[in-house]
């Protein structure tokens, strides 16, 4: 729900979005890759999926009080509109956290992944449809 918005977005809708991470690095880990993809999923998954079938919503909008106490899927966006640009910049910032703590994760068979020191996050491209999207990132 976009409470700004003048037309339909002010209302309940859905996106199926698309999230490209941008990563970078001067050198290739002992594998030989800036970073391993499967170590990259694990570190997003559950702040993804905290996004899958759930509302979206700005603090400011007088329903939020309301939707977050229901005990339903609610995602607060603190006096901003859930946009595509807000949600590219919370990804980022989130993602940007995971890299510089340099966390382990532990995949259902048990094996360990790690994001690297040395990494960095160019951007984050969140696409709302197949022409439109917006991209985060610091330079």
């Amino acid at each position: 729900m976009l409470s700004k918005h003048p037309g339909r977005c002010r209302f309940p809708h859905g996106h199926s979005r698309r999230i490209d991470l941008v990563l970078a690095s001067d050198s290739l880990d002992a594998g030989d890759m800036v970073v391993d993809f499967k170590a990259l999923k694990l570190a997003v998954a559950d702040y993804l999926d905290s996004y899958d079938h759930a509302m979206c919503i700005n603090s400011a909008d007088p329903s939020a009080e309301r939707m977050r106490a229901s005990g339903e899927r609610v995602v607060v966006f603190e006096d901003e509109d859930p946009t595509t640009e807000a949600m590219a910049r919370r990804s980022y910032v989130f993602l940007s956290g995971e890299i510089a703590r340099g966390r382990s994760y532990a995949d259902a068979e048990g094996s360990t992944y790690r994001l690297r020191p040395g990494v960095t996050l160019e951007r984050v491209r969140v696409g709302e449809t197949s022409t439109s999207w917006a991209e985060y990132g610091v330079e």
